[in-house]
């Protein structure tokens, strides 16, 4: 059992970087693999980045490889997302997602996750 809660998200120019956070409460984070989806205006929800449970392997949605990159702390029990290069298409309820796991595998499809964070927002302007 895990309790997820996203953090950081605000308003930032095109162009600007920003980074959320999703603190995690309960069993440690280090048993999960994590990712970060968002849900743009009007869209479904779609995938971002995964990490696996050491942090050692990472995967990325090609709208934000290069520019966003996914990192864990498992000794602070947080998720990090560093976003690059920001531009409005990037504007969303990012939601951070974690399943328990025994393997050292990425997920990237919603179905593979089974606990959600509440999102935070990030809105780029032009």
């Amino acid at each position: 059992q895990v309790q997820l809660v996203e953090s950081g998200g605000g308003l930032v120019q095109a162009g600007g970087s920003l980074r959320v956070s999703c603190e995690a409460s309960g069993r440690a984070l280090s048993m999960y693999a994590m990712g970060w989806f968002r849900q743009p205006p009007g869209k479904e929800r779609e995938f971002v980045a995964a990490i696996s449970r050491s942090g050692g392997s990472t995967s990325y949605a090609d709208s934000v490889k290069g520019r966003f990159t996914i990192s864990r702390d498992n000794a602070k029990n947080t998720v990090y997302l560093q976003m690059n290069s920001l531009s409005t298409e990037d504007t969303a309820v990012y939601y951070c997602a974690a399943d328990f796991t025994l393997l050292g595998a990425v997920k990237i499809s919603r179905d593979e996750y089974n606990y959600w964070g509440r999102g935070t927002q990030v809105t780029v302007s032009s």
